[in-house]
């Protein structure tokens, strides 16, 4: 027999598998964000192998980052056609071929493919997915969920900066990438517990409905040619009508390009595409400039843990705080001012001269990069609402990918230009400060220009509605009217010619 609730869309359940899926998502984000960064510890000894500047190495993050953002569409359409499971496994597969393949690299052009592009191609097919089957499984307690999944980012951190300097110690960058590009196939076991939300459960009635469908289809004539369903319609009419869809409308089909329309959505794409530029740089540079003040390796490295351990409770503390009453109403303000405290933590950076200094700075750098990163895709998410997040994401990482690309090397750049990193904190952090008040003044106005619509439609069904009573108020005194019978008739006559004269 069909099941009781035959025909219902299987709601999200917020909770049961959905936290195992967001132990995937919390491994396959976790790589995806970390280790660019975490990659960072091997640049001062790539760049003497090489012999190259901080502007030619620092292109090896930023084509990664470039990549793994840059693909998104890709990534969205892969998952709408799929499903998120089969993606993150070949994505999984994709970062360890990639990294195996850097490791025999004799230049740093092959550098840049391997691990910048095909490398990049796989986290990106791990990034995506994650986000989104977690909007799938969780409404209620998404925030929540969202922190913990993207507290994978500053766990792996923490762990693999340690871990690429113990590895860069006893195997070199070589063989450190051999090894990294193995754990990294560790994906392929996260994606397989993206078990697809209602997999299996297609209704009785939907299975009749579309067999009878197809029974009707099924009809031939004699002459072998087919029966239209619709006696109004022919069958060559809808040919010609699937055949006349052009190319924009099938991949419209995957990415919903109607957002550019969306006002909301253009003002979180301007103001990401702006805190982008500012946003990664400091991460990467960040070992690299306590080496140059005269920090020994291991405690550089352990900026970095200091930043990820910090971040990892952020994270998780930063989504509770977001899914209260009193924050989710405003998120967007919340997320404008984390954009702007974090500009601030750069701009301030400079004044750290000991170590003592740069541990405070990784603090609250750390605090601050939590707090933007758990909110990142939850504000979208408010913004453009779940039926449409896939699309939504896919649109925004291609344009953020080219202000990602150009981050680190534009602070590359000054590094070799004055000789100092200050520079280049300071450039992120005005950055990141215009990007937040930015943020913060275009959603005020934005929320005003809704209250005023809002308003306006209210009064428009207000409008209506006595519109309307007053229709049917005349309709019954016509209805009373015909009802009195042919004695009134005189009367009637008489008070049109009444109207008509003026009295």
């Amino acid at each position: 027999p069909a099941p009781t609730e035959a025909g219902r869309a299987p709601g999200p359940p917020d909770g049961g598998w959905g936290w195992v899926v967001v132990f995937g998502a919390f491994v396959s984000i976790g790589f995806a964000y970390a280790f660019p960064k975490g990659l960072a510890i091997f640049f001062k000894e790539i760049q003497d192998f090489f012999g190259t500047s901080y502007s030619e190495i620092a292109w090896v993050s930023s084509i990664m980052l470039a990549t793994t953002y840059g693909a998104g569409p890709i990534s969205s359409i892969l998952v709408n056609r799929y499903g998120s499971r089969p993606v993150v496994m070949f994505g999984g597969l994709l970062c360890g071929v990639g990294m195996i393949s850097a490791s025999f690299c004799t230049s740093i052009l092959q550098l840049y493919i391997c691990v910048g592009f095909i490398t990049g191609f796989g986290l990106a097919l791990n990034l995506q997915p994650s986000v989104i089957i977690i909007g799938k499984y969780f409404l209620k307690r998404r925030p929540i969920a969202n922190g913990l999944a993207m507290a994978g980012s500053p766990v792996m951190l923490c762990t693999l900066a340690p871990l690429n300097q113990f590895l860069f110690d006893n195997f070199g960058w070589r063989g450190s990438f051999l090894i990294l590009g193995a754990i990294l196939l560790n994906c392929c076991v996260a994606g397989a517990l993206f078990r697809p939300i209602g997999a299996g459960m297609m209704p009785v009635k939907t299975r009749v409905t579309e067999e009878g469908k197809d029974a009707l289809k099924g009809k031939f004539t004699e002459d072998g040619m087919e029966i239209s369903s619709s006696p109004d319609v022919p069958m060559e009419s809808k040919t010609e009508e699937e055949g006349g869809k052009d190319c924009f409308e099938k991949i419209n089909q995957y990415l919903d390009f109607s957002l550019f329309k969306h006002r909301g959505f253009l003002i979180y794409l301007i103001g990401n595409v702006l805190m982008f530029l500012g946003f990664f740089a400091p991460i990467v540079f960040l070992a690299p400039y306590a080496k140059h003040t005269g920090i020994d390796e291991y405690s550089a490295a352990f900026l970095l843990s200091i930043l990820a351990i910090v971040d990892m409770v952020a994270r998780p503390t930063t989504g509770i705080v977001a899914n209260s009453k009193w924050v989710r109403p405003r998120i967007q303000y919340f997320f404008s001012f984390a954009i702007a405290f974090n500009g601030a933590c750069h701009l301030l950076c400079p004044l750290a001269s000991s170590y003592t200094g740069l541990i405070v700075y990784s603090g609250f750098f750390g605090l601050a990069f939590g707090m933007v990163c758990a909110m990142l895709f939850e504000t979208l998410m408010d913004l453009v609402g779940a039926a449409r997040f896939t699309s939504a994401v896919g649109l925004v990482t291609i344009a953020e990918c080219c202000t990602i690309l150009l981050g680190p090397p534009i602070g590359g750049i000054l590094i070799d230009t004055f000789g100092d990193y200050k520079y280049m904190f300071i450039k992120c952090g005005a950055v990141m400060v215009l990007a937040g008040t930015f943020l913060f003044i275009m959603n005020y106005y934005n929320y005003r220009i809704l209250a005023k619509e809002e308003k306006e439609r209210k009064k428009k069904e207000e409008d209506l509605k006595s519109s309307r009573t007053e229709n049917e108020g005349r309709n019954n005194w016509n209805k009373d009217s015909a009802q009195d019978g042919p004695e009134l008739e005189p009367l009637r006559e008489e008070g049109v010619k009444k109207e008509i004269n003026g009295t």
